[in-house]
């Protein structure tokens, strides 16, 4: 009689967790569908950007925009270094200033 007893409740067990298990599966499914659609919306808005930068790029000579891009690189350093010098000339006069305040 013991067995008889426990079989049913083994399988209402058994059947709990395949429940449990299937709306997890579901769950799973559904977050997978919601990413896709996701994905593909970013991939389309992704792919009309590109298109876009192509054809503000189209016609223009990729070694000029190398060539300008270097000279852009070369006229941030030289201002980097003037800020560098201002900034150290900055900090001789206030270490005057302060010798002279004292």
């Amino acid at each position: 009689m013991n067995e008889t007893t426990t079989a049913p409740k083994t399988i209402s067990i058994d059947l709990d967790r395949l429940a449990e298990r299937v709306e997890k599966a579901a769950s799973m499914v559904q977050q997978l569908r919601d990413d896709r659609e996701r994905l593909s919306r970013e991939r389309e808005q992704l792919a009309r950007r590109v298109q876009e930068m192509e054809q503000k790029l189209q016609g223009q000579d990729a070694g000029a925009l190398l060539q300008e891009l270097n000279s852009l690189k070369r006229e941030q350093r030289d201002w980097v270094s003037e800020r560098r010098d201002v900034t150290s000339r900055i900090e001789t006069l206030v270490k005057k200033l302060e010798r002279i305040e004292a």
